[in-house]
């Protein structure tokens, strides 16, 4: 049985963090009218708005709060958490593309709360999958590379048997275990630091599973994990 794990060594940095998971089975993510998903995508645009109300962009709580998490562990140079870089391309005025149904609901999801929202295919976990610091030895390919870029020892990530499945934290993936039509079984996650905004964890959580529901089907699980409970099964 699988399961998802979060390690002492992460909550050692991060004691009153939440992760929010959803574990989705039998969905069906083809793309059937991508103009749904990028009209989706373009309102939550709009509405990720609310976020930036500070000219200086760094000072938005929401970029603030995740880059001192950032400033916990050893990170690669540059790199910012997911929800920072889809604010930057919406500040800028660049939109989203669509990539599949999944990533673009949790992509919509992730901008109209101000949180980080990933997604991996659990049918391609070797064995359970981790959050925690790295050993510095775990494999890790992402998209635009056949090159394997190990993480730092210390840098927090998601892993399994193995490699590294997501790099610092919430940064980059491995195309290993990403998303694709072809994904039938799915673990979806939405990331807190901010202990003041468990009431928007668990409505973007709901709003989450709602909208995976209604266009993917499937049957699904949810939970929110902290340092008092945490493990979930995914299978």
């Amino acid at each position: 049985m699988k399961k998802f794990i979060i390690e002492k060594e992460f909550w050692d940095l991060f004691p009153n963090a939440k992760i929010g998971i959803i574990v989705c089975h039998g969905i069906d993510n083809t793309v059937k009218d991508e103009n749904k998903y990028l009209e989706m995508i373009a309102s939550s645009e709009k509405e990720a708005l609310k976020h930036l109300t500070n000219e200086d962009f760094s000072s938005n709580e929401v970029i603030k709060v995740w880059r001192e998490a950032f400033q916990k562990f050893k990170t690669k140079k540059g790199a910012r958490a997911s929800i920072e870089a889809l604010l930057k391309r919406i500040s800028n005025g660049n939109h989203l593309g669509a990539i599949n149904p999944l990533v673009d609901i949790y992509n919509s999801i992730s901008l109209r709360y101000g949180l980080p929202c990933g997604g991996e295919d659990i049918d391609k976990f070797a064995g359970d999958i981790r959050l925690t610091k790295a050993l510095g030895n775990e494999d890790f390919v992402t998209l635009g590379t056949n090159e394997s870029a190990l993480p730092y020892e210390g840098e927090i990530v998601y892993k399994d048997e193995e490699g590294a499945i997501c790099r610092c934290w919430n940064w980059r993936e491995a195309v290993r275990t990403m998303l694709t039509e072809d994904t039938k079984n799915a673990f979806l996650c939405i990331e807190l630091v901010d202990e003041k905004r468990l009431a928007d964890l668990e409505n973007a959580l709901n709003d989450l599973v709602k909208l995976v529901q209604e266009n993917l089907g499937g049957e699904f699980s949810t939970s929110i994990l902290d340092i008092n409970n945490n493990s979930a099964c995914l299978l």
